[in-house]
C-alpha cells in the first residue's frame, strides 16, 4: 500500500526512489552536446508524411563561413589589387616627373662645295682619302661610354637603359636603309615619348622648315629620286654623353659624324661619292621612358653636305654626287615681316672635309 505524499501506484519507475534506472550511468559531458547534430522540424515537415525528417544544415555553415565573412575576404581582395595596380602606375608622381614632353627643336644647315664633288668606282679608295679613314662601320661605331654608371637618383641599370636607347634611336634614325631610302619610319617613332608622336607625325604629313616639322631633324633620309646607297659600309665616329638634370631626369648628348657611299638612283655603273652628315643631339629620359625604353628629342642640329643651298633639306637631303657642282644660287629668302617664314641657313662646305680624288 503507498505511503502517504506517494502518487497511486508508488514512484514512478525512473524517477528518484524509483525502480532500476538503465540510464543512470550515461553521462552527458559538453563535448558530447556540441558534437550532437542539430534538428528541427518545420512547421510543413511535422504536416508531412513525405517531407525530410530532419533540417540540415549547409556545408557553409557547418565550416563556420558566413555570408558575411565572404563579402569581407572579397572586399580585401580587391583593396589588394587595387593597391598593387595603383603603386605600378605610380598615379602620385611628383609635378615634376609627369611633366609634358616639350617639343622638339631641330635646326638642319646644307653645307655646299666650292668645287667638282670628288667621285671613285670604289667607295673604300674616297674612304681611304678623307677624313672618315678610321672611323667604324655603320654601328659599331656608335659606342657606348666606358665607365658610365649609377648617378644621385638614378642606378647603374637606368642609365645603361638610357645609353642604351639613345643608340637605339641613332642607329634605326641614321643607318637603317629602309629609312635612308625614304622608306618606312615606324622603327624610329615607336622610340620616341608618347608625348612628341604628333609632332613627328605632323612632320611627316606637312613638312616644313619651321625648326618643328622638319622629317630631317628626326632621321636622316635621302630623295629616293636622286641618290641611293652604294655597295659600301657607312662609316661612323662620334661619343655619347650622359648626366643628371634634376632627381626625376636622365639627359643624354649625343655627337655623330655619318659618311654616306652614294651614287645616283638607279645606276649601278656611276661612280661613288662620299656624303657627310653631323647630327647633334640631345635625348631626355624621365621614369616612365627609362622603364618603356623611349626617349624624347630635346634637339637636334645637323649638317650634311654636299648639298645645294638652294635644295631645302627638311623633307629629304638632295646630296650632290660625284662630278656634281653646287649652283650659285643663294637660300631660299627670308621674309622679316612675316611671322611663318622661317630663316634659310646654308653653310659652306670646307675643301679638307672631302676625299683626296
Amino acid at each position: 500500500m503507498a505511503g502517504l505524499g506517494d502518487p497511486p501506484g508508488g514512484t514512478p519507475e525512473g524517477g528518484p526512489g524509483g525502480g532500476e534506472d538503465e540510464y543512470r550511468s550515461v553521462v552527458f559531458d559538453e563535448s558530447f552536446v556540441r558534437a550532437a547534430r542539430l534538428q528541427e522540424f518545420s512547421a510543413r515537415e511535422r504536416l508531412s508524411d513525405h517531407a525530410p525528417a530532419v533540417r540540415r544544415r549547409t556545408a557553409l555553415r557547418r565550416a563556420g563561413l558566413s555570408r558575411q565573412a565572404l563579402v569581407l575576404v572579397l572586399l580585401i581582395a580587391v583593396a589588394f589589387g587595387t593597391a598593387i595596380y595603383m603603386g605600378v602606375r605610380h598615379p602620385y608622381q611628383s609635378p615634376a616627373a609627369q611633366r609634358a614632353a616639350e617639343p622638339a627643336r631641330m635646326t638642319v644647315v646644307p653645307l655646299a662645295p666650292r668645287g667638282r664633288v670628288p667621285g671613285a668606282d670604289d667607295a673604300a679608295y674616297l674612304y681611304e682619302r678623307s677624313p672618315a679613314a678610321d672611323f667604324r662601320s655603320a654601328a659599331k661605331g656608335v659606342q657606348l661610354p666606358d665607365g658610365a654608371g649609377r648617378t644621385a637618383h638614378f642606378s647603374d641599370d637606368q642609365v645603361l637603359n638610357a645609353l642604351t636607347t639613345a643608340k637605339n634611336y641613332i642607329v634605326r634614325s641614321a643607318l637603317d636603309p629602309d629609312v635612308l631610302g625614304g622608306g618606312e619610319v615606324h622603327s624610329v617613332r615607336v622610340l620616341l615619348d608618347p608625348g612628341q608622336l604628333d609632332q613627328f607625325d605632323e612632320s611627316f604629313e606637312k613638312p616644313t622648315a619651321d625648326g618643328r616639322h622638319a622629317p630631317t631633324g628626326w632621321l636622316v633620309r635621302f630623295d629616293p629620286a636622286r641618290a641611293e646607297l652604294a655597295d659600301a659600309p657607312i662609316r661612323v665616329n662620334g661619343s655619347l654623353r650622359v648626366a643628371e638634370s634634376d632627381a626625376t631626369t636622365l639627359e643624354v648628348s649625343a655627337d655623330h659624324t655619318l659618311v654616306y657611299p652614294l651614287r645616283p638612283a638607279d645606276d649601278a655603273r656611276a661612280e661613288t661619292s662620299l656624303f657627310t652628315v653631323r647630327r647633334e643631339l640631345r635625348f631626355r629620359f624621365d621614369r616612365d621612358d627609362l622603364r618603356l625604353h623611349q626617349t624624347q628629342l630635346v634637339t637636334s642640329y645637323v649638317q650634311a653636305g654636299p648639298h645645294s643651298c638652294a635644295e631645302n633639306p627638311a623633307n629629304h637631303l638632295s646630296p650632290l654626287l660625284a662630278g656634281q657642282t653646287a649652283t650659285a644660287d643663294a637660300p631660299a629668302g627670308t621674309d622679316p615681316y612675316t611671322t611663318d617664314s622661317p630663316t634659310a641657313l646654308c653653310g659652306a662646305l670646307a675643301v679638307g672635309a672631302q676625299p683626296r680624288a
